[in-house]
């Protein structure tokens, strides 16, 4: 049985291993399989007549499933599945399968070690301390930014899944309030220091705001103008979920106008970033390349998901199936 990865770099750039994939098959890896927008050769070439396929950010259209009679399994290296014509696949018989719940407490940690950058700016006295400046000022103490304490502050969640609740756990330990904002509430979550609340709530009563939410209609540029005006001033966003729920421009005025305190954003609308993003500009607005998943055990573990949900698909009880 031939199993082909089309991008597997990002998952594996040479600190894990292919064993958990190799055992089922005969295994070829690409790093990256790169799309112009306009043609699959490289994709159908590459795929062949494989009958197992896994690709993370690589786009597979029913153009792509036509021209590869034998494939059978499609698997998606990641929670979300955009990038896959679902439907087309369905028609054509391939089962797609995804990797949900691999990266919990990993973005949920992310998304803390954001907010702790902003409020106490860890690196930037590391670098003035490593450029001579605690030398040259020559006191005990010094600090370039005000520092935060976030005891007793409100944090307001935006999507209170799986993501939300650890990142509340987190924050709650550190003193915070939380108020959550989710479709479905589950009232035996809440407690002294958490309780569910509307999305105004969420707006008008919070010091920092974390986006956890998935994007949907409802969702896309959730953080924009008229949302930023209700906001408290001095207020901190965080989003390491997903780039499009803010618009960009809105942030960056939010941010000069000084409404906006800080952001820390993990993932951007585009990406990678655009060249003239305003938020590079932005001196209070920390961009990281859309890492919050990539903790090697968290690497490891979606891994090892890929592999049962392939496992479990040849035993005839495929799981994680996203084109039912």
């Amino acid at each position: 049985m031939k199993i082909v990865v089309l991008d597997g770099y990002v998952l594996n750039p040479g600190d894990l291993t292919w064993e958990p994939l190799k055992r089922f098959g005969d295994l070829t890896v690409y790093d990256r399989t790169v799309y112009d927008g306009s043609r699959d050769d490289l994709i159908i070439e590459r795929i062949g007549d494989a009958e197992i396929v896994f690709t993370n950010k690589t786009p597979l259209s029913e153009n792509v499933f036509k021209n590869c009679p034998k494939l059978k399994f499609l698997g998606i290296l990641a929670t979300g599945y955009n990038v896959v014509d679902v439907d087309a696949a369905r028609k054509l018989g391939i089962t797609v399968t995804n990797i949900p719940n691999y990266s919990t407490q990993s973005v949920a940690q992310m998304a803390v070690a954001l907010l702790l950058e902003l409020t106490n700016h860890v690196w930037i006295h590391n670098e003035a301390i490593k450029n001579g400046e605690w030398n040259r000022i020559g006191e005990w103490c010094f600090w370039k930014k005000p520092l935060i304490e976030l005891d007793n502050k409100t944090a307001g969640i935006i999507g209170y899944g799986r993501i939300g609740r650890a990142t509340s756990k987190i924050v709650q330990s550190m003193g915070m309030k939380v108020i959550a904002y989710n479709r479905h509430q589950n009232k035996n979550l809440e407690n002294d220091n958490m309780k569910y609340g509307t999305l105004e709530d969420v707006f008008g009563k919070s010091d920092v705001i974390f986006l956890h939410c998935p994007l949907t209609d409802d969702t896309r540029g959730i953080i924009n103008r008229q949302s930023i005006s209700k906001m408290k001033d001095g207020v901190i966003i965080i989003n390491n979920a997903r780039g499009p729920l803010i618009v960009d421009e809105d942030l960056a005025d939010g941010l000069n106008s000084g409404k906006i305190r800080g952001a820390a954003l993990d993932v951007m609308s585009q990406e990678p970033v655009r060249k003239d993003s305003p938020l590079l500009k932005e001196e209070n607005c920390i961009i990281t390349p859309h890492i919050s998943w990539a903790a090697r055990e968290t690497r490891q573990r979606l891994m090892n998901i890929a592999a049962d949900n392939l496992r479990q698909f040849l035993e005839g009880t495929p799981v994680n199936v996203v084109n039912n």
